[in-house]
Order: structure tokens, then sequence, then C-alpha cells
């Protein structure tokens, strides 16, 4: 059912989706310090689980890439990203990334940006499973998700970046699923959720899956940079944790 809600909400708000730069907040605060935790890309292939409409697979291909495969639950999504993404290197399908459609030992890079909030636990561990499985020995395992603390410091609903958690707690929010908006510079505001997990639910999930190798984790938030080229967007989420990475090798 949970699956079916994520799909549903991303084929309607597809097309919104669709950018050639940076639009979302996330898209500042989030993506470009994963771009850099990824390193150089040259000649590596990649996974790009829960694409959406190829973004972030647009930007790595840049970055020269040698191949990029896209999944995502939204037939919708892929179709934008089809659209948007005609290079021969990139190839999108729709797919459960719980039972990816690869071969074992297929990728050196996996990047999950922002797709394990809509799982709950035991999905994401499953897709962990798989992702251990795909790649390649001494291959990275790169994702992003909301920062678990974000919606208990900033709890009030507003612009540009919120999730409704309806007065649950830190621990009795754990695997619940709440609903939030992410604003954009150009003045859209889209749909977003938040399957809530706590720091050692990630961690549990990757040992679980097979990952050993102590992780590389980043907390991200709105820098000196973000407000000085736009104050007044930026402004609202200033000094709050608002993005989880986690970086772990095979």
């Amino acid at each position: 059912m949970s699956k079916e809600i994520t799909k549903n909400i991303y084929d309607k708000h597809a097309q919104s989706w669709v950018r050639e730069k940076p639009n979302s907040m996330s898209d500042f605060t989030g993506r470009p310090p994963v771009f850099e935790l990824c390193g150089d890309v040259t000649g590596k292939e990649i996974v790009d689980i829960g694409c959406g409409e190829g973004y972030c697979s647009r930007v790595l291909e840049k970055k020269g890439a040698k191949s990029l495969e896209g999944i995502d639950i939204s037939p919708e999504m892929i179709k934008m990203a089809k659209n948007q993404n005609r290079s021969e290197l990139s190839n999108f399908q729709v797919g459960d990334i719980t039972q990816m459609p690869y071969e074992n030992s297929s990728f050196d890079l996996a990047l999950g940006m922002f797709v394990y909030n809509y799982l709950d636990i035991g999905q994401m561990t499953q897709s962990f499973k798989e992702v251990y499985r795909i790649l390649k020995p001494e291959g990275s395992f790169i994702f992003a998700v909301p920062h678990p603390a974000f919606p208990f410091i900033k709890n009030n609903l507003a612009p540009p970046f919120f999730f409704e958690f309806n007065n649950k707690g830190y621990f009795s929010a754990r695997d619940s699923r709440n609903f939030g908006k992410i604003s954009c510079i150009d003045k859209q505001t889209l749909p977003v959720q938040m399957v809530h997990k706590l720091f050692e639910d990630y961690i549990s999930s990757l040992k679980e899956s097979g990952f050993v190798k102590i992780p590389i984790i980043k907390e991200l938030g709105v820098t000196k940079k973000h407000l000085s080229a736009h104050p007044e967007f930026f402004k609202p989420v200033k000094d709050l944790p608002l993005h989880l990475v986690i970086n772990i090798t095979k």
C-alpha cells in the first residue's frame, strides 16, 4: 500500500519535478554536497535508485560516468526521465527498488537521493540488501534522506520545507509515514513524504544487509552561499539539520 501511495503521488506530480537547473530547495542544500561525495565518476557504472525524472543521472553523466541505470516506481517519472535523458549512456526503467532487475556486482556506485524516506524500515533493509548484491567489490553506496531530527526542530508548517508529524514524538513516530512540502525557487511547492527512522535504523539496516565498513556521515543544511544568493528563501531553515547523507563502501 505504501508503495502505491508513493507511485500515485509522483505519477500525479511528475511534470512539476522536471528541471534543467537547480529548483527545489534540496537541489541547492542536498544534491551538490552528495555529488561531491561521489568524487570522480569518470568511467564508472552507476545506478540511480529512485531516479525520478533523471536529474541526478544527467549531472553524473556530465561528470563523466561510463553508464547510468535509473530505476523508479513511478511510470510517469520514468517517462519524463527518458524524455529528458536521450543519451545512449543512460537507461531508465520502472521497477521496485526492493527487487532490482540487475546482475550481481554490476555497479561501481549506487546513488539513492531522497528515496529511502519513502520506504518503511523493512522495505529499506530489503533494498539495502539488493544494493549490496548489485555493487561491485569496493563499490560505494551513497544515499540522502531528510534529517531525522528536522521535523522535531522545525515543527511549523511553513515554507520552504516541512513535514507534518501531528505532534508525534521522535521515538513514537518511528516507521510512521508523514506528509510534507518542499518549495522551489520558481515558486512551485512539491509534495514529499518521510517515513521516520532513527539514526540507528539506517546503521542497523546497512549492517544487516552486509555492509560492515565504517560509513561517512554528513549532516547538511543552509550555507552562507545559499543565504547570500537567496536570503528570504533560505532564512526560515537557517541553522537547521535538513538532510542526512550516508556514504559506505562494500
